[in-house]
């Protein structure tokens, strides 16, 4: 059963549940971030290691796809598996993503990956306060957010074909049309997770819902970190 808005705000054992809740999706994602950060480091800074990532194509890509397959198993199949499970493949997730993260040590210097660091803890610890508060539906916030991704989705996959449309103007542009687009997305987000926040501390649901509410914050997170390194960071 779904915590309603009235029991969230006007029922105090109701209103303790979901923050219980919400500080446990919390603390999977930031266990999330920080597998990904230490992993993403471990590579980074073993040259033979970081060399091998970047150069085997077949392993680069393979890494790709599977955190792609991670994230559709998880999201589309959280329903049939165990919350164990579930947490496995979120952990799994997470240090690959490191893996594939690592390179962008090569592009960008590390006071800049490190400011861009902190700078994104700083605007989602804001952003997802401002959801987690607001009695305000975000609603049309989400819609909107969702529209701008897969029109970056979409720009991003014609400057594959088409190099010449990602120019330094471009690039500019499209970094901070993310960092909206993700802005948006991690308050609406945060909204979302806090209504579905399941009743019972003690069932299947509530351990496997925090796992997908971490899961979505961790990817606002990452994405929001990504955008904001590509707007303002410094190439070596």
């Amino acid at each position: 059963m779904n915590t309603t808005n009235k029991d969230m705000y006007g029922n105090p054992t109701a209103a303790l549940e979901t923050s219980n809740y919400m500080s446990k999706v919390y603390l999977w994602m930031s266990l999330g971030i920080f597998i990904t950060a230490l992993t993403a480091y471990a590579v980074a800074t073993n040259d033979e290691l970081l060399y091998t990532v970047v150069t085997n194509k077949i392993l680069f890509y393979g890494l790709i796809f599977a955190e792609f397959g991670l994230v559709i198993w998880l999201s589309a199949g959280i329903n049939k598996m165990n919350s164990m499970m579930a947490t496995g493949m979120f952990i799994l997730y997470a240090a690959i993503n490191g893996i594939t993260l690592s390179i962008f040590s090569m592009i960008y210097t590390s006071e800049s990956i490190q400011s861009a660091f902190f700078t994104t803890t700083i605007s989602f610890a804001g952003l997802s306060a401002f959801g987690f508060i607001t009695k305000r539906d975000l609603g049309p916030v989400g819609s909107f957010c969702t529209m701008g991704l897969f029109g970056l989705f979409g720009f991003s996959i014609l400057s594959i074909f088409f190099p010449s449309l990602m120019g330094t103007m471009t690039s500019q542009i499209f970094g901070l049309v993310g960092i909206i687009v993700f802005a948006g997305l991690t308050a609406y987000d945060t909204q979302i997770i806090k209504k579905m926040a399941p009743s019972s501390r003690n069932s299947e649901a509530y351990q496997k819902g925090a796992i997908i509410g971490a899961l979505k914050l961790y990817l606002d997170f990452v994405n929001l970190f990504l955008f904001i390194l590509r707007f303002g960071g410094n190439r070596k």
